[in-house]
């Protein structure tokens, strides 16, 4: 029903850019007296679930935030199944993923990924590459700052080789350094699970993101869960700085 609403509306403002931090996997499973590995598996079905209505509504990119630089202080057994499950839900999703015109790629440090992960990785960038339906981006071993810091000393390196000088360091030129760059403007963000924090996830990007938080564990984060997120997206006043009747002025 809501998204046949969202549909139906021509005046709807669809967000082009979507990122999601998918968290309350662990309690999904504590709650039915499971293990927190059990939450991991349930919470792909959302993915799938996610990836399939952002495509379809329209939205351009699609970034999910799926294991951050912190999360390796887990406990060593929990982050080897998240590796195994990284590992296993490329080898099955990706040639859907292509099928259905969709760009994938990881965004963060995957050095500290074994040999057979990164080859995965690198496999599934190059045989979507020149999909442009949608850019799904996976969020792993990311960190905000880390994303801040590699930018920043891309640009020193480039001023250290004379390639730039330091008035050509612009808000512009440091986000081309940024790992989304060329993507559009990050629109609204999402977190699943009561929290209501953004966990030095897209520091950057998020500047003048709208953000929707939802007690929804990610595990039940479906296909209506993430409409009402649009259709909240849809309500929102989006000033840039700007006053409410300035915003009306240009409409």
């Amino acid at each position: 029903m809501i998204e046949q609403q969202l549909k139906e509306t021509n005046n709807t403002v669809i967000p082009q850019h979507v990122a999601i931090i998918m968290d309350g996997n662990g309690r999904w499973a504590q709650q039915r007296g499971k293990t927190r590995v059990v939450g991991h598996k349930n919470g792909v079905e959302s993915v799938r679930a996610v990836v399939s209505t952002a495509r379809k509504q329209g939205v351009k990119a699609l970034t999910l935030f799926a294991f951050s630089s912190e999360n390796w202080q887990r406990p060593e057994q929990e982050v080897s199944v998240l590796m195994d499950l990284f590992m296993f839900v490329l080898t099955r999703e990706v040639k859907k993923l292509h099928k259905n015109n969709i760009r994938f790629q990881v965004i963060g440090d995957i050095s500290r990924f074994s040999d057979k992960l990164i080859k995965k990785i690198n496999d599934a960038e190059k045989l979507t590459k020149n999909n442009n339906d949608m850019v799904l981006s996976i969020a792993a071993n990311y960190g905000g700052r880390w994303d801040i810091t590699h930018a920043a000393k891309q640009l020193a390196q480039k001023v250290s080789e004379g390639e730039l000088s330091v008035d050509d360091i612009t808000e512009q030129s440091f986000d081309q350094h940024t790992s989304l760059a060329g993507l559009p403007e990050l629109d609204l963000l999402i977190r699943t699970g009561g929290d209501y924090r953004i966990s030095n996830f897209l520091l950057w990007q998020a500047a003048y993101a709208e953000f929707y938080f939802t007690e929804v564990l990610w595990p039940d984060f479906k296909e209506e869960e993430f409409l009402k997120a649009m259709g909240c997206f849809d309500q929102r006043e989006r000033r840039f700085g700007q006053t409410g009747e300035q915003v009306k002025e240009q409409k």
